[in-house]
């Protein structure tokens, strides 16, 4: 006797457009846990400096957008990590931008839709060994590719990479002397897949080949560091940084920085560098202001490197590194890249707004339109050629690049971050100089108004420090590198990213062949959600 099935009841069918809403909240609240996601990494950085956790502060993060329930929705929340990273690591410009940051965290945080996409595509279960190898190479390539995008000038510049991370350790910043700063990126995010897949693949072949690789990319930069030699001695430098501290008067400013360079007097010091901003006299045509410099050059016997930031003859304000010696300005290096709503507000007919509700640049300061090394001398009359480059300039790796195959023989930075004194920006400002240092092979300083200022070997070693607290002046023995040295990466420049750039691509061609055409949905087929 056959038995009848009853029909489900009415009551307790879904249709798909109900089942898409009662997932809704559970949708929304992964966003947002992957919008947290996103502030982990961030303390790896200044100032937290959890230095360890950046090799594996991903993982979080890509286990969300490897278990999304399609390539969509890992896309959606790599953005959503991407916008938390950015709002947790650059908190500090809310007094410059206000309410600017939210949108430059969304279109950041859009880049890192191509990692959740990427991550969805190669390592959603079951995963394959192919694909786990795939996803080794490929999702740290993606990575560094969006943060080459981002570090366009135009869309804000290089702050925040991952790899910055590491500024603290010379034997990992062996890398950086190979392939840039994207070398040690894309290494972190290499174990930071590794260890994702270690943790989530089911069988022990995926497994073993991401501990293979994640042990191989631990290992490379102290390797690196270890059979490399030292860049070659060839003398050293003695460099004086004045930090007077935070004084809002300009004139007192001036002269507290006068003040604490005539003190270097008897001292044998080759070069004395004030911060960014510290004169708002256009030397050119204020007489007193360079009259004094040239008297604290002549008493001190060395040349003296003044931030100026003062309107110009042509009306308008710029910020120049003026090099100043007993006879005079010497030479002068005008500042090419400037701070977004900092020192210009980009399309200000439509943003200018946002001057009237922050600290964002009343008026747009002039670029320079060329770099070129500064001619200084040392107290013997020795050259010392410098490349000056002023605050923000100290992110880009290419003008560290071109300041070293020009010709320089030390990296000084100029820097002021009075407005974000109390917040981590100065420690992170200062960590960049230590990574321009080793990926040159060049010594590099950085003098600050208000602090940080500090002193690096051509390895980014620490040499000497004086804090936000501090002020007065640092003096540093500076050792020097034969001229004519050169990194791999002072000769092969960004391969590293643009080698990424071609592997991003590449993946996506093969992603879309992969899928074929698409497919017309039938009258049974469900959408996805």
């Amino acid at each position: 006797m056959s038995r009848r099935i009853a029909p489900a009841s009415p009551a307790l069918s879904t249709t798909p457009t109900e089942e898409r809403q009662s997932r809704a909240p559970h949708r929304y609240r992964t966003r947002l846990g992957a919008l947290g996601a996103g502030a982990v990494p961030v303390v790896a950085f200044p100032a937290p400096g959890q230095a360890w956790l950046a090799w594996v502060a991903l993982v979080p993060g890509l286990l969300l957008m490897q278990r999304a329930p399609s390539g969509r929705e890992a896309a959606v929340r790599g953005w959503w990590f991407g916008a938390g990273f950015i709002l947790t690591a650059m908190y500090w410009l809310v007094p410059s931008i206000g309410p600017a940051l939210p949108v430059l965290a969304a279109l950041f945080g859009a880049l890192q839709a191509v990692v959740g996409y990427a991550v969805h595509r190669l390592l959603h279960p079951p995963l394959t060994t192919r694909r786990a190898l795939l996803a080794l190479l490929v999702v740290p390539a993606v990575w560094v590719a969006t943060e080459y995008a981002r570090s366009w000038h135009a869309l804000g510049g290089p702050w925040a990479l991952l790899g910055a991370t590491q500024w603290q350790h010379p034997a990992i910043l062996g890398l950086a002397s190979a392939g840039g700063i994207w070398l040690v990126s894309a290494a972190v995010a290499a174990v930071n897949t590794g260890v994702l897949i270690a943790l989530t693949a089911v069988h022990w072949r995926p497994r073993a080949a991401a501990a293979l690789v994640t042990v191989l990319m631990l290992a490379t930069g102290p390797l690196l560091f270890a059979l490399r030699p030292a860049p070659v001695g060839a003398g050293a430098v003695t460099v004086a940084l004045v930090q007077p501290g935070i004084v809002e008067d300009p004139q007192a400013r001036f002269d507290a920085s006068a003040r604490d360079t005539a003190a270097l007097v008897g001292q044998p010091v080759d070069l004395v560098v004030w911060g960014e901003s510290s004169t708002t006299a256009d030397l050119d045509r204020n007489p007193a202001a360079l009259d004094e410099l040239r008297r604290l050059s002549a008493t001190t016997g060395a040349e003296v490197m003044a931030g100026e930031d003062a309107r110009k003859a042509d009306g308008r304000i710029s910020k120049d590194a003026v090099l100043v010696s007993p006879a005079g300005v010497v030479d002068r290096y005008r500042k090419i890249r400037l701070v977004p709503f900092g020192e210009y507000i980009p399309l200000r007919p439509v943003l200018g707004w946002i001057a009237g509700v922050s600290r964002a640049a009343g008026e747009n300061r002039a670029p320079g339109t060329a770099f070129h090394v500064l001619p200084a001398t040392d107290r013997s009359g020795r050259p010392l050629p410098v490349g000056a480059l002023i605050c923000f300039e100290s992110a880009f790796p290419d003008m560290a690049r071109t300041a070293a195959r020009d010709g320089a023989r030390v990296l000084v930075y100029q820097s002021s971050t009075s407005t974000f004194q109390h917040t981590w920006a100065p420690e992170q400002h200062v960590s960049l100089a230590a990574i321009r240092a080793a990926e040159t092979g060049r010594p590099a300083v950085q003098a600050s108004l208000t602090g940080v200022s500090a002193a690096f070997d051509a390895q980014g070693r620490e040499l000497a420090r004086l804090g936000t607290d501090g002020t007065g002046t640092l003096t540093v023995r500076l050792p020097l590198t034969a001229p004519g040295t050169v990194t791999w990466y002072d000769r092969i420049g960004d391969v590293v990213p643009i080698g990424a750039l071609l592997v991003t691509a590449g993946a996506a061609v093969s992603a879309r062949r992969s899928r074929g055409p698409r497919q017309t949905a039938g009258p049974g087929a469900r959408p996805s959600v």
